[in-house]
């Protein structure tokens, strides 16, 4: 099977935030686990959000939803190391886009992990996919 290449350029990430490994998230061989860095970058994802003033699933039912996600390991990182998410959002479509992270250890910059999310629109009252707001769009498109 053949590797997953991201690349992502410099432009495409608007914000950072910095997540501490728990001992929680440590994986039978004492470095972080893929399920905890996942959740590390839903964190992340939501922080870029919340310092936009955008709530996940705003008040009138509409939301955002993930629909795939790829990963690409680089490095190990350990309890208590601090990792630093570098956040962006790219590709652009009618109904959505990618979210994109470059993860990497704070005390030597090393690159932990790429990873991309895309995500559509929805509409969780109607349960469908919807137009992506124009008010989204003009607040990271540029």
């Amino acid at each position: 099977m053949a590797r997953i290449k991201l690349e992502f350029p410099e432009q495409a990430f608007c914000f950072q935030t910095r997540l501490a490994v728990r001992s929680t998230d440590l994986n039978g061989a004492n470095h972080l686990g893929n399920d905890a860095l996942i959740s590390m970058l839903s964190e992340a994802r939501v922080q870029l959000l919340s310092h936009h003033g955008i709530d996940e699933v705003g008040h009138n039912g509409l939301g955002i939803l993930v629909t795939d996600l790829a990963t690409v390991y680089q490095a190990e990182a350990y309890y208590p190391e601090t990792l630093v998410f570098d956040v962006g959002i790219t590709d652009f479509n009618r109904y959505g886009g990618d979210f994109v992270f470059r993860v990497t250890r704070e005390r030597d910059g090393a690159e932990v992990a790429q990873a991309k999310y895309g995500f559509v629109f929805f509409d969780y009252g109607e349960k469908q996919v919807t137009p992506m707001p124009d008010s989204f769009r003009l607040k990271f498109a540029a």
